[in-house]
């Protein structure tokens, strides 16, 4: 069915009120709550019952969106949180397309009995739904709710919902910097000018509102933390936990770390470790054609875009770097090629 048709037929639907959840991804970063958060207003207008339910916590610099106060945390309130995934009638997936994304929430999901509805930009796509609106080309999935939110109802958009669109584009496009933003980026962003939007404060509230703890810390890993391996045009950032606890580490404070060594000349590939208390999880990005995604997915459990992916693993901090270290003379050819 063409996602026109979907959007009809799921407007028809939700034409009466009805018990909403939407959902996002664990570790929720700019796109998964813009994208969140502006669907709650817009369904909440249309007179439905809606609620925001995470996995976990998110950064703290995400905290000012509009109507954040509202979001049900699985990790902390797990109680309401399985109670209003087991009462739901629709439950809207937003930017992530695989159950196990979601964590903890994972089973309770699963078992859930409602209609679901997936709205993603991610490659691969593995959820059993009945709505499916995923689009590898959108640069978020904040801009591809935003045409969807044009077409099923644009005058329910207002300044507070295009804020929170605004803010899944500029962060998952790098303030518009990276491959992924494409003219359609663009003129997504001017249609969101026009509601009034305050792009500089937006910028203001991502970008610059850290602790002077996250200064020091983000100086400590490039002086002391980041190898740099020129050989393979590749360079690797790792973190434990005596470390986090050292400069007051709070959630968040490690975004956009991964991105530091890309500024290197010649460097193509990064990753950046973090340990945490049951597990290692890993960030990738790349330039050019090297598929992160692709890596991510053979050694460690992850996924996500050609150059921003993700993954995991249950090894030690120090197995795990030493992993990737003896990975990369595999791709060097192709790392050089670029």
């Amino acid at each position: 069915m063409e996602p026109k048709q979907q959007i009809a037929q799921l407007k028809a639907e939700l034409s009466s009120p009805k018990r909403v959840l939407i959902t996002t991804h664990q570790g929720p970063d700019g796109d998964a709550m813009g994208s969140s958060l502006a669907f709650y207003q817009f369904l909440k207008k249309m007179g439905h019952e809606v609620t925001v339910v995470t996995p976990n916590d998110y950064p703290e610099f995400l905290n000012w969106l509009p109507h954040n106060d509202v979001v049900v945390n699985y990790m902390r309130q797990k109680v309401l949180a399985e109670d209003l995934i087991a009462n739901a009638e629709y439950i809207f997936h937003l930017d992530y397309n695989q159950l196990r994304r979601s964590a903890d929430m994972t089973h309770s999901l699963a078992d859930a009995t409602a209609v679901r509805v997936m709205i993603d930009h991610h490659p691969e796509p593995n959820l059993t739904v009945k709505y499916r609106f995923s689009e590898t080309t959108a640069s978020s999935t904040c801009e591809l709710l935003l045409t969807m939110m044009q077409e099923w109802d644009n005058d329910q958009i207002d300044s507070d919902i295009a804020t929170c669109i605004y803010t899944g584009i500029m962060t998952d496009t790098g303030c518009f910097s990276f491959p992924n933003a494409t003219a359609r980026s663009f003129t997504a962003a001017s249609a969101l000018l026009s509601y009034g939007i305050d792009r500089t404060m937006i910028y203001d509230r991502i970008y610059d509102n850290f602790s002077a703890q996250r200064m020091r810390l983000m100086g400590y890993c490039l002086n002391e933390k980041m190898e740099v391996f020129p050989e393979y045009r590749t360079a690797l950032i790792s973190l434990n936990l005596e470390e986090q606890h050292r400069y007051g580490f709070v959630a968040g404070d490690s975004e956009g770390f991964v991105n530091l060594p890309l500024s290197i000349k010649g460097i193509r590939f990064t990753a950046f470790f973090l340990e945490k208390e049951d597990k290692v999880k890993i960030s990738f990005r790349s330039k050019g054609n090297f598929s992160t995604n692709d890596f991510a997915r053979k050694h460690f459990k992850g996924g996500g875009h050609l150059n921003a992916s993700g993954g995991e693993t249950k090894i030690s901090l120090d197995a795990a770097v030493n992993q990737f270290r003896e990975l990369l003379p595999a791709y060097q050819n192709t790392l050089n090629a670029l």
